[in-house]
């Protein structure tokens, strides 16, 4: 049997098997077309087939087996996508997902179905909501996400599509990691990229300080950046925990190559995208 269970589209089903944080329907400007065009299945790992004009083709052992392992612990967080071929489904995005689950011993994967013809319309449709003056911000960086995750194009395919420079896409992409109440800031007070561009590097309590802040005062990124420093410089004890754990930051870092920041007792852990995220998960596994 090729195909289980299927949820409506994708919606609300889509979200409780996917925890991504990249592409979040809140913020999905497409949302409603892709849940037309989609269905969320289990398909056999046999009927999958990798899309031979797929640029990638050398996946590094090591690393797969690190996804294999984790896959084996936490099971497929992000579904792949496909698109139907004859009797088969070829593979539009998630190949390493793909061949990790094979690695993992898993006899069907989670996938997201599309004819070749909805895929095309819904990228598409996607560019030109990426193309609108009207969009938010963090509609914007939705959209970029998901044509990065669901459409397997690099920061420089989005970059040319949209018109923009891969810098600005990069840039933009980096509003996905500031916490949700920001988010719905950005979008209920249409607050721009810029002023939100100082908080992305700050941690959770500091954002939802200034938040309220900024709303009310109309602050610039400028007026962020001397809070956000003129804070710092009062929290002098804080400081010195922090400088006291840069050693300890910079080897956890090296470990397991992502960004690892020691605030009191806390240690954590960030990855920009699922991909590096589940590699750390099975680093993290796999620590004595």
């Amino acid at each position: 049997m090729a195909l289980g269970k299927k949820t409506k589209g994708l919606g609300r089903g889509f979200e409780s098997l996917i925890p991504t944080d990249l592409v979040d329907e809140e913020f999905d400007p497409t949302s409603k077309e892709d849940a037309k065009v989609s269905q969320l299945v289990e398909i056999e790992i046999e009927k999958i087939v990798r899309d031979e004009d797929q640029p990638r083709k050398d996946f590094r052992q090591e690393a797969l087996q690190e996804l294999a392992d984790s896959i084996k612990i936490h099971g497929v967080l992000q579904p792949i996508v496909v698109v139907k071929k004859g009797d088969k489904y070829q593979i539009v995005a998630g190949e390493r997902r793909w061949r990790a689950s094979k690695l993992a011993g898993l006899a069907t994967i989670p996938s997201i179905v599309r004819t070749l013809d909805d895929q095309n319309r819904l990228e598409l449709a996607i560019i030109e909501n990426a193309q609108r003056e009207d969009l938010n911000a963090i509609e914007l960086a939705t959209a970029y996400a998901k044509l990065k995750e669901q459409f397997n194009l690099r920061n420089a395919d989005i970059a040319k599509r949209v018109g923009k420079s891969s810098s600005s896409i990069i840039n933009t992409l980096r509003l996905l990691q500031l916490p949700d109440e920001a988010k719905k800031a950005m979008r209920e007070y249409n607050i721009g990229e810029g002023p939100m561009r100082p908080l992305v590097a700050q941690d959770r309590e500091m954002v939802l300080e200034v938040l309220p802040k900024m709303i009310e005062g109309n602050w610039s990124a400028r007026k962020i950046e001397q809070y956000v420093a003129e804070h710092k410089k009062k929290s002098s004890s804080s400081a010195v925990k922090v400088n006291n754990y840069r050693k300890e930051e910079a080897e956890l870092a090296r470990k397991y190559d992502c960004e690892v920041r020691v605030r009191g007792r806390s240690v954590t852990l960030s990855a920009y995208d699922d991909e590096k995220f589940r590699e750390v998960l099975a680093k993290l596994a796999q620590s004595d």
